[in-house]
């Protein structure tokens, strides 16, 4: 099994958000014009898991795996504020779209979660991944993006369910 570890981001702070197309549990395709302007943030997440269906043996090991629902319940919790300072939130992993809908209904999620089964965001913005039981899955990382520029980029979150506040303290900060 490969293990995600922290990685330096700092490398796509001030590089273009590339504007590809991502299926979305809106039911609509999220294309272009939904990430040329506008400041947002993504959250990216290995995947959810589901309360009738038993975690993975292993899955509480690898660093930063576990917490997707901590994580997108703090965003959801928090998404107000995160407007309030102009910022869209979004969710990204590789599940397929009506997968996620499972989540976004269970959890009122008031943002749309995307798929990308494909990996093409995360091979257009240099994301990185894991395999986990010959699945492969995305590192959880955060990219905080305005007007098409990536502004903030974290690799490797581990603290999944801390990290939402700690972002836009530190995003309050900055503005």
């Amino acid at each position: 099994m490969d293990t995600p570890t922290d990685t330096s981001a700092e490398y796509l702070v001030g590089q273009q958000f590339p504007l590809l197309s991502l299926p979305s549990t809106t039911g609509e395709t999220m294309g272009p014009m939904n990430f040329a302007a506008g400041s947002f943030v993504l959250f990216v997440y290995p995947r959810t898991g589901r309360p009738d269906e038993v975690e993975p043996g292993g899955w509480a090991q690898v660093p930063g795996a576990k917490g997707c629902t901590p994580e997108a319940c703090e965003f959801r919790d928090l998404a107000a504020d995160f407007a309030a300072i102009g910022y869209r939130v979004l969710g990204l992993s590789s599940q397929g779209t009506e997968y996620q809908l499972e989540a976004v209904e269970r959890l009122h999620l008031p943002y749309p979660l995307l798929s990308d089964p494909g990996f093409a965001r995360a091979t257009a913005c240099g994301l990185p991944t894991f395999g986990f039981e010959g699945e492969l899955l995305h590192v959880r990382s955060t990219l905080v993006v305005s007007d098409r520029t990536i502004t903030h980029a974290y690799f490797g979150v581990t603290d999944a369910a801390a990290h939402p506040r700690r972002l836009l303290a530190q995003l309050q900060q900055d503005r």
